[in-house]
């Protein structure tokens, strides 16, 4: 979604205050439960979540349950909306227990190099029409909160992309391996699917602070 609506939609400080409530949450919430943890009429709470569905930062459940009267809506974060950095505990939580899962299972930073580029190539059909595959990879990074910073390579075919910020850096640091494998993974399956850049270069955390990868026009 443009940055320009999200940061419009987000600037009023009350609907700043229900955001952070949906971001919080680990359920979808009612227009009732918002207004009544942020002790405001359900009133004044409505036209804030309808602003912020109409620019695509949440998601509406409509409950039935067959009962007579209107149906009740349930809203949670959209799939693309930003996080904030201030995901449900139960995140953070299911995070923790998988990688301790994988290092019980003894995978390897290849084997999770191939899980990220499956994951890449599908991130890159919402980009089929993007001007460049380097404009793609930034959109993608900007979206899922790495914050990336291009410079230019060595030569006119090249470009070195910084990563400014790393949402996966706790879990990085204690899994540098598989997680930092993952994130490769998902440069090259996205710059393979779009078909005219490759990954020259990946240096994760391991070798320098903040991570990049260079790019080639192929």
């Amino acid at each position: 979604m443009p940055r320009l609506d999200v940061l419009k939609a987000l600037g009023d400080n009350t609907r700043y205050a229900i955001y952070l409530e949906l971001v919080r949450s680990p359920q979808p919430r009612t227009t009732a439960e918002i207004a009544e943890t942020l002790a405001l009429h359900p009133n004044t709470v409505r036209p804030h979540l309808e602003r912020m569905r109409d620019v695509g930062l949440l998601h509406i459940d409509v409950e039935t349950r067959g009962e007579v009267g209107r149906p009740q809506h349930r809203y949670s974060l959209a799939a693309d909306a930003p996080s904030l950095g201030l995901e449900p505990p139960s995140t953070t939580l299911l995070s923790n227990m998988l990688l301790r899962l994988v290092e019980l299972a003894g995978i390897r930073g290849s084997e999770a190099a191939e899980i990220g580029r499956a994951q890449g190539a599908a991130d890159a059909d919402r980009y089929q029409n993007a001007p460049s595959s380097l404009e793609a990879l930034v959109s993608q990074h900007d979206r899922v909160g790495f914050d990336p910073i291009v410079a230019d390579g060595v030569d006119d075919d090249t470009a070195v992309m910084a990563f400014a910020h790393c949402p996966f850096r706790s879990f990085a640091e204690a899994n540098p391996d598989v997680v930092c494998s993952l994130h490769r993974g998902l440069v090259e399956g996205f710059l393979d699917r779009l078909g005219d850049t490759h990954v020259e270069e990946f240096c994760s955390l391991a070798h320098r602070t903040p991570c990049q990868v260079t790019v080639t026009s192929r």
